[in-house]
């Protein structure tokens, strides 16, 4: 992954953070020269979602906690990748962050986005690593369910285009479900990011294998069509393991968890714990 160009002059971030994120870039770089490609390609990557940061600072109008401190704090804590969504509404997310999180961020960056014609041209400028285009309600809490490619093809079709002309590698949020997977491949996506709300929301031994059974079948599918397989919504360090420990699993993307857990434990020590229970 290519550093990005750090933001100089600007005090954004403190010089003790950059020259840690440095540092922290070189010892990763390091690893990976040292671990066997098999060996890497069996650990799923940890994707931490910063958008509960925001919210904080959202609920008070004001500039703290920046979520591009905690993105900083994340990649020290072991985080292989930072997402963020910025929504039509702007509830968390602002336009700046996703500015300055593309010129700072060394890992992979993950933009999560509705194929609203306003935002899909934001980021084909700023030029995420990775776009996940996911539904969006402005009556939600948090996104409900992932995308519906059957009814709404040609919208999302024009947002992937647009996402692949700016070079930009796409992601689609779907539920486990074999008509929405067959429909990704077609489409063209790079990868599938599984939702897995209902397994994180179920209860019960029975009811939660089950779940997880369909994820199992839906991961199949995801693999078999030749794409990348991703997953999160919901999941936390209680319910994470079985779901990281699906054949082919490569990224998960994990964030309310992460930010609660840091408000006990410190941003960074709670990202290492996630880490460990995905890798």
């Amino acid at each position: 992954m290519p550093v990005r160009k750090a933001v100089g002059g600007t005090g954004i971030l403190p010089v003790c953070l950059v020259a840690l994120v440095v540092q922290h870039w070189q010892d990763a770089s390091a690893t990976r020269r040292k671990t066997a490609p098999n060996q890497r390609d069996l650990m799923a990557q940890l994707g931490v979602n910063i958008d509960h940061v925001a919210t904080v600072r959202q609920a008070r109008q004001t500039n703290e906690p920046d979520p591009v401190w905690a993105a900083t704090l994340a990649e020290l804590g072991g985080a292989d990748g930072i997402t963020l969504h910025l929504r039509e509404d702007r509830r968390h997310i602002q336009d700046r962050d996703l500015r300055v999180l593309s010129e700072t961020v060394t890992v992979k960056l993950n933009l999560e986005l509705a194929s609203h014609p306003e935002i899909v041209k934001i980021a084909c400028h700023s030029k995420p690593d990775q776009a996940t285009l996911v539904p969006e309600n402005r009556e939600e809490i948090t996104t409900e369910g992932g995308l519906d490619l059957v009814a709404h093809r040609q919208r999302i079709a024009e947002a992937m285009k647009q996402l692949h002309d700016a070079g930009i590698t796409i992601s689609l949020f779907l539920d486990p479900d074999e008509r929405q997977i067959a429909a990704a491949a077609e489409l063209g996506a790079d990868a599938v990011e599984l939702h897995t709300g209902q397994y994180a929301l179920t209860t019960g031994e029975d009811r939660q294998a089950a779940e997880l059974s369909k994820l199992a079948d839906a991961a199949r599918r995801v693999r078999d069509a030749g794409l990348v397989l991703h997953a999160g919504h919901g999941l936390t360090y209680r319910n994470v393991k079985p779901v990281a420990a699906l054949a082919g699993m490569t990224e998960l993307n994990i964030g309310h968890s992460i930010v609660a857990r840091a408000i006990m434990v410190g941003f960074e020590e709670a990202v290492r714990e996630m880490k460990r229970l995905v890798s």
